[in-house]
């Protein structure tokens, strides 16, 4: 597997994963995450005209995307019930969905973000076990509660 920048070209593609990663999450129990329709495209096209949106690609067929970039996350700002693990500078991963039935996929982007930067921060609905298992396999630990921007709780992990 290989991690690469996404282009406008690849936005079909990238609302397909999202679409059946949104399918996936309704039907085991997790329809909150992210609704009818997140990301919009409008997002997606902004995330890659910022060069922070990527793909992993298989044996040239792309089976995942999502958004990674070392920056302050404004949402991270306050945490509830907890604290960061450091204030050092941190990468943040975003919307990661995949579609392929290949085991590990989301462990491989999670480790290759983390390879860049060495300290990571990441965000996840309550809801959504299988994240929590990747992150809690990978040695993310839990550090309390954020509100993302329409004001929904969401569980907040580092690691470094």
């Amino acid at each position: 597997m290989d991690i690469i920048k996404a282009s406008l070209a690849d936005v079909p593609r990238m609302l397909a994963i999202y679409q059946h990663a949104r399918q996936f999450m309704a039907a085991n129990g997790n329809a909150q995450q992210w609704g009818d329709g997140y990301p919009a495209q409008a997002q997606l096209e902004q995330d890659i005209a910022k060069g922070h949106s990527y793909l992993c690609v298989d044996n040239g067929t792309v089976i995942a995307t999502f958004y990674f970039a070392i920056e302050e996350e404004p949402t991270y700002q306050m945490i509830e019930d907890g604290t960061w693990l450091n204030a050092r500078p941190y990468g943040v991963l975003h919307r990661i969905a995949v579609q392929s039935d290949k085991k590990g996929i989301a462990t491989f982007c999670l480790n290759w973000c983390f390879e860049l930067v060495g300290n990571m921060r990441i965000d996840t609905h309550e809801q959504n076990l299988p994240m929590r298992r990747v992150l809690e396999k990978l040695g993310y630990q839990y550090c309390g509660v954020i509100y993302v921007r329409d004001g929904s709780a969401r569980l907040a992990y580092q690691k470094s």
